[in-house]
């Protein structure tokens, strides 16, 4: 081991020999937060919360509950699967100084949620700089604009804990509303602001999307929210199912010259006015940017035929008829044997067909969100609601950092899009080859371009 003014070891990776660490790959982990100063900024940041003379950094225990999560822990005890590798992960926290610093945290949830949420957006543009052509804002333009996606979902809780409420599945819960940076086909996505609800939280509520907008935008780097001190502009594009189809979210969304894709409810009145649209203004829809055929569907638009007096200046209204798969049931505004769906967009020389399909890649939503579940928030694990929005946020660090790793350190293979179940049992928890003969296991060689490629970008320590 090396002298380093680091909060971890520095080590050597070998991958020749038969000692084996176990979890071993989380090092890479380790060496992506280091490489993009996440651990520094969160020390910095959670200084407040340092008593004097303590053993333990603040920084550190968070940014080793991340790890943990991110290897698939699910709890605050599950950081013991860390402790014994002093090696690898240097003094980790006992679960009482742990559980210590989460209700310290939670005593003041708003100002230590700001505090690492202001680390994570410092962290957040020096990856971006680092991945240079592979960040997500990578010269992104009014016509090829940086997304955030929101989407809500459902959390049961299995015991009475503060403020988990009945949702409308009949469940009971939490509600929380969430925003994703969308990387695209190429890559993931990154949570960039959760908002933790009760679980009768309303679907439709304007005041909490235009909070996780406020969130999201918060965690953005300088280069593309810089428009002027309200103005973001269209360079960031904000996507939202029916729920964010609001006058007051919409009008919110304006006023900051953000450009938006949002669903929009398909009233009686609208699904009517589809009659009117003669056939030959129906087009094919298309299935990707080379133009081919969806089979079975088509987009018009229906901005001239409906009053949209009310709505902001320059909304115009896309719709697709499909047919439903085998199986689906029609609803009543639905038309001849076809399934409707309708959204909002201010863009006005795009074309109908392509708007469509870039709201309906919004999709890919649901594959954050699965992630995010299956890296911390599948299970609130703690009792009290403040508790459980600190863990909330480290859970969304730990996908974060996941993610990170991914842009910074696996972008030419095919790793750069893994889930995380599938990175932890193939990089993060390789299985272990300590008896004689036994082959080295077969993804060995991207653990060491990915450890390799960070040590080329790696900050000084």
């Amino acid at each position: 081991m090396n002298q380093s003014t680091s909060l971890y070891p520095a080590l050597a990776v070998d991958a020749a020999g038969q000692h084996l660490v176990s979890h071993a790959g989380t090092v890479l982990l380790l060496r992506a937060a280091e490489t993009a100063g996440l651990a520094a900024a969160l020390s910095s940041s959670l200084m407040p919360w340092r008593k004097p003379n303590a053993v333990h950094d603040p920084g550190k225990i968070i940014v080793d509950l991340a790890v943990s999560i991110a290897a698939g822990g699910d709890c605050l005890a599950d950081l013991d699967q860390l402790r014994s590798q002093t090696a690898v992960m240097g003094q980790v926290a006992s679960d009482p100084t742990v559980s210590r610093l989460i209700t310290a945290l939670a005593a003041n949830a708003d100002r230590a949620l700001a505090a690492i949420g202001s680390a994570t957006a410092q962290t957040r543009a020096r990856v971006c700089a680092l991945a240079g052509e592979d960040a997500p804002d990578h010269q992104v333009t009014a016509e090829i604009p940086l997304v955030i996606d929101l989407d809500a979902t459902l959390i049961t809780a299995h015991s009475e804990k503060l403020d988990a409420a009945p949702n409308f599945k009949k469940g009971f819960g939490f509600h929380p509303l969430m925003g994703f940076v969308d990387h695209g086909p190429a890559g993931t996505g990154e949570p960039v602001a959760v908002l933790l609800r009760p679980g009768n939280a309303g679907s439709n509520t304007a005041a909490d999307h235009i909070s996780v907008v406020k969130q999201a935008l918060a965690q953005l780097p300088d280069t593309v929210t810089s428009v002027g001190r309200y103005r973001v502009g269209r360079k960031v594009l904000i996507r939202a199912d029916g729920g964010g189809g609001t006058h007051q979210f919409l009008d919110y969304l304006t006023l900051r010259h953000l450009s938006y894709s949002i669903g929009f409810g398909l009233t009686d009145k609208l699904a009517a006015a589809v009659d009117l649209v003669p056939e030959s203004a129906w087009i094919a829809a298309i299935d990707d940017d080379t133009g081919r055929v969806r089979d079975g569907a088509w987009v018009t638009e229906l901005t001239d035929l409906v009053d949209l007096s009310s709505w902001p200046a320059g909304i115009r209204l896309i719709i697709r008829a499909e047919r439903p798969h085998p199986g689906a049931q029609l609803t009543f505004t639905d038309r001849d044997g076809m399934r409707l769906t309708q959204r909002s967009s201010p863009t006005a020389a795009a074309r109908s067909k392509r708007l469509e399909l870039r709201h309906r890649r919004r999709a890919r939503c649901e594959d954050r969100i699965r992630a995010l579940k299956d890296t911390g928030l599948r299970n609130l694990p703690l009792h009290r609601f403040d508790q459980n929005r600190i863990w909330a946020a480290i859970a969304a660090l730990a996908s974060t950092l996941i993610t990170w790793t991914q842009t910074l350190a696996l972008t030419s293979h095919d790793a750069r899009r893994w889930e995380p179940k599938k990175l932890r049992h193939r990089l993060l928890r390789p299985p272990n080859p300590t008896a004689p003969g036994r082959d080295r296991p077969p993804d060995t060689d991207v653990l060491l371009v990915g450890l390799s490629r960070l040590d080329r970008l790696r900050a000084p320590t």
